[in-house]
């Protein structure tokens, strides 16, 4: 019989580490408990006694990884800052995200093709991104005559869009490129100035 430890995290926390990595490169359709297991270099028996079920783990390590663009975002859209300094936090924010976590997108997109409407609803709950705000700010913007005309949701779009595409075809990106790992690395912080500079010369009049 396996005694657990209430003082001792490390199990508990080696298997969340592995379960991460193997959900993220298989998603949960392809990873397997045994996968799990040996990459936390523990027995299927004692992964069992943590996680009952494979479905489980992964709405806890899916839940913990999806939110973590949203509370940041949320928070950078209904700040006082300026429109400017907005994209430039939102798109900073973002990318030190992905720098963080590279298979994020890949890992989320993959759960959302394969059950939307669930996974929606995991990421956003009720809480939907505060485009409303942002569009507000805008409207004040171009009738002050300092900004071009857009949605929010359209700027929303193009930063999002710009900020993940890199990591999303980052296999494609480096053979183009010719870039190392740790050059891919480097090209995304020098990324921060270049996705800012190309949405503000955008929409500035």
């Amino acid at each position: 019989m396996i005694k657990e430890n209430k003082n001792d995290k490390s199990t508990e926390q080696k298997i969340l580490e592995a379960a991460k990595q193997v959900f993220m490169e298989k998603g949960i359709d392809g990873a397997r408990m045994q996968d799990i297991a040996d990459k936390a270099g523990i027995n299927k028996a004692l992964l069992h006694y943590y996680f009952r079920s494979k479905e489980k783990l992964f709405e806890m390590i899916f839940m913990e990884e999806a939110r973590k663009f949203l509370p940041k975002v949320t928070s950078i859209m209904v700040s006082e800052l300026t429109l400017f300094e907005k994209v430039e936090k939102f798109v900073a924010e973002y990318i030190d995200t992905l720098l963080q976590n590279p298979l994020l997108p890949i890992f989320i997109l993959n759960e959302i093709n394969r059950n939307p409407k669930e996974a929606i609803k995991k990421i956003f709950g009720n809480q939907r991104p505060p485009i409303d705000k942002v569009d507000e700010l805008i409207a004040k913007l171009v009738k002050k005559g300092e900004i071009k005309p857009i949605k929010g949701y359209e700027l929303m779009v193009n930063m999002v869009s710009l900020c993940i595409f890199p990591f999303l075809a980052r296999p494609m990106v480096q053979w183009v490129t010719k870039t190392t790992d740790e050059e891919f690395l480097k090209l995304m912080e020098l990324r921060k100035k270049t996705v800012v500079k190309f949405v503000l010369d955008s929409i500035k009049k």
